[in-house]
This record gives structure tokens, C-alpha cells and sequence, in this order.
């Protein structure tokens, strides 16, 4: 019965029909044009967003590495500095006649006039002992 009462019905074919369509059309189309634009926008944003935190992300990284080199470095240097600190005392000292025949005594076992070098054997150390 439903389907005879939609055959009965006629459209009506009038000028103010006929444009209130097309401006329904209108409106809807402006509003499909509108998601679509929004919808692109929106993707872009979450493309430039998602770009942005990995780049961040990743210098954010590299500085953590950068700084850890730093350190690195900087203790190496302080190491250097010591290290020539310690070679330039050295040489001060290797300039010194009396430490250079304390150094002959000592390590090559020669003597001055009139002296005896002994040998004694140098002593373990407790480090096996408990």
C-alpha cells in the first residue's frame, strides 16, 4: 500500500521548487568542498606535526651525543694537561745534575767514589695473604 501512495504523489514543478534545489544542492556541495578542505588541512598538520616532533626527536639525540663527546673530550683534555704538566716538571728535573746521578744510582746501579751499592731483594706484598 505504501508503494500505491508513492505513485499517486506527483512533484510539483515550480520555479521556487526548482531553485530551492539548487540552493540545497548549492549548500551541500559548499559543505562536502568544506570537509574536503578541512580533511587536507588536517592531514597536513599531522604530516607537518608528525615532521617536526622527528626532528626533534632526533636533535635531541644528537645534542645528548654531542654533549657526551664534550665530556669526553674535556676529561681527556685535563688528562693531557696533567700528563704535560707532570713532562715538564720532568725536564726541569732532568736538568738538574743531582737528579740525574740520584736517576744512574737508582736505575743503573752506578755509584760515586768510595760508595758500595747493595742489592736487597724487594719485598712481596701481603696481597696474597688473607
Amino acid at each position: 500500500m505504501s508503494n500505491l501512495r508513492k505513485r499517486n504523489v506527483s512533484k510539483i514543478d515550480s520555479a521556487y521548487v526548482t531553485q530551492h534545489e539548487k540552493k540545497v544542492q548549492t549548500v551541500e556541495k559548499k559543505k562536502r568542498g568544506l570537509v574536503r578542505r578541512l580533511t587536507v588541512f588536517v592531514a597536513a598538520a599531522v604530516l607537518l606535526s608528525c615532521l617536526l616532533i622527528s626532528t626533534l626527536v632526533s636533535q635531541a639525540s644528537v645534542l645528548e651525543q654531542k654533549k657526551e663527546q664534550k665530556n669526553k673530550l674535556k676529561n681527556e683534555l685535563i688528562s693531557l694537561q696533567k700528563q704535560q704538566d707532570d713532562l715538564q716538571d720532568e725536564v726541569v728535573k732532568l736538568n738538574d745534575d743531582e737528579y740525574i746521578a740520584k736517576l744512574a744510582r737508582r736505575d743503573y746501579f752506578l755509584s760515586d767514589k768510595g760508595e758500595i751499592i747493595f742489592n736487597l731483594p724487594k719485598k712481596k706484598e701481603d696481597s696474597d695473604s688473607y
